[in-house]
């Protein structure tokens, strides 16, 4: 997988093929499409790992914490830890590469909010689940869920487009964003005064 990955992001993922892939880690095309169905599912594997690395670290929240919070402490546990999610397969720096090529080329990007949206569902399942609610009579953990999925995309794509490429800058714009959630979304939003 790791060459995989560093072939789509130095050269492109729509630009590197599967006998490319192949060829870098000395397999044949019928080895790949044993282990992968596409190089699609390729690019997004470490998504998978991580997804799921961020689904265990929301189940294992105490269950005295508010969703917001169980949420928001959960997606920092995922950055303060990501090399114990990935780390045996890849270099964290390589995932973080791999997220920017995945942002900046059109047809994984499509695959990508297509992700996100089912895992925004799985989410607010979650947090359903954690707060005893009946998800198809209340509709709080799905907006809740929508408004931290909506922060995350966007802290992916403001972090994408800057200049420094690190876990910690990502961390950091992911934490002043999630912090503003519950204030934007309950306070007053008009100017006061003359």
């Amino acid at each position: 997988m790791r060459s995989a990955l560093e072939l789509f992001t130095t050269q492109g993922y729509e630009r590197t093929t599967v006998d490319e892939i192949a060829e870098a880690v000395e397999v044949s095309q019928r080895t790949f499409f044993r282990y992968f169905a596409s190089k699609e599912e390729v690019a997004f594997a470490l998504q998978d790992a991580a997804e799921s690395y961020f689904l265990t670290a929301l189940n294992e929240r105490p269950a005295d914490e508010a969703p917001l919070t169980a949420l928001r402490n959960a997606v920092m546990f995922v950055w303060d830890s990501i090399d114990r999610a990935i780390g045996e397969t890849v270099p964290p720096e390589l995932y973080l590469r791999m997220y920017r090529t995945i942002e900046s080329t059109p047809a994984l990007l499509a695959v990508h909010l297509r992700r996100s949206t089912e895992m925004e569902e799985r989410l607010a399942q979650e947090v359903a689940r954690r707060e005893g609610l009946d998800i198809e009579a209340d509709p709080r953990p799905r907006v809740l869920v929508a408004a931290f999925g909506g922060v995350m995309r966007l802290t992916g794509q403001l972090w994408g487009a800057g200049e420094d490429v690190s876990i910690e800058a990502l961390r950091a714009v992911t934490v002043s964003y999630l912090d503003r959630i519950g204030p934007a979304l309950a306070g007053d939003w008009r100017p006061h005064g003359p």
